[in-house]
């Protein structure tokens, strides 16, 4: 199969590495000597640790924003070394390269349309890899493939053969019944802000959504200055997304929850 991508040079890294340590320099180390000239942007390393979800909820949202045929490699991988497969993905003229452990599954939704393959080691020898260590596939696999691909060098379909299932997401989709919708945290980031899987769409064919989240109701506000400092608000984020915020403060610590709890809106249609 012919690629439908052509690279430009762009690698974005998602990991739960944080910044503790050579873990992601050293990644970006190795896509450099491949690739002297490739772009690399990191897109976060604070994913909650060995929780795929939240690394494939930013990138579900964040690919757009970057040029089509950049290379999006993510490693939140607590399988690493054992049997799990690598997976490598082209989707909307994006390159996805991960751990197959439902860390894409939201986002690769219909495999017909966005081709993905299943990494086998056995047809990379060309480009001489080391032999990977046990315990950090992200500096000795997934890196040297990113750069490979990013270069041009190197197309999803040389990797390994075409697959047409994987490892589906973690958390489900939002429940819709009638006036209700239900769904969960997925993280919260560095102010406190509590961000959901519930898309704009949803709290959108409401006339009056009222949010619910750990025993307190709220109407949703256009942006977080509408609040007094302290108080409790829900928004649609920058993203696209329900976010259950506290206005000059940490809604998350304020409502003692996380990722996992539930939120659920309800209004008149």
């Amino acid at each position: 199969m012919v690629s439908s991508v052509r690279a430009c040079g762009v690698i974005t890294l998602t990991t739960d590495f944080g910044h503790k340590g050579p873990y992601v320099a050293t990644m970006k180390g190795v896509m450099l000597r491949r690739f002297p000239d490739a772009k690399i942007i990191d897109l976060t390393h604070e994913v909650f640790v060995h929780w795929p979800v939240e690394a494939g909820f930013w990138l579900e949202r964040a690919f757009r924003y970057f040029p089509e045929g950049t290379v999006h490699v993510a490693v939140v991988d607590p399988g690493v070394g054992t049997l799990r497969d690598i997976i490598v993905a082209e989707h909307e003229g994006h390159v996805f390269l991960a751990p197959d452990n439902g860390l894409l599954g939201s986002l690769l939704r219909d495999l017909e349309v966005s081709p993905t393959y299943r990494l086998d080691l056995g047809r990379t020898g060309k480009f001489q890899f080391d032999p990977p260590s046990a315990t950090f596939h992200g500096r000795d696999i997934f890196a040297p493939l990113a750069a490979e691909v990013a270069a041009g060098r190197c197309r999803p379909a040389d990797m390994g053969p075409r697959i047409h299932e994987i490892v589906p997401g973690w958390v489900d989709a939002p429940e819709v019944d009638g006036d209700r919708v239900q769904g969960v945290i997925i993280t919260a980031d560095h102010f406190g802000n509590l961000i959901s899987n519930i898309d704009e769409a949803l709290v959108s064919r409401f006339e009056a959504p009222r949010v619910t989240i750990a025993g307190r109701e709220l109407l949703v506000q256009r942006t977080y200055g509408e609040r007094k400092p302290g108080e409790y608000l829900a928004l649609i984020n920058s993203f696209g997304v329900l976010e259950i915020a506290r206005a000059e403060d940490s809604a998350a610590e304020g409502l003692g929850v996380g990722r996992g709890a539930p939120v659920v809106v309800r209004g008149a249609r």
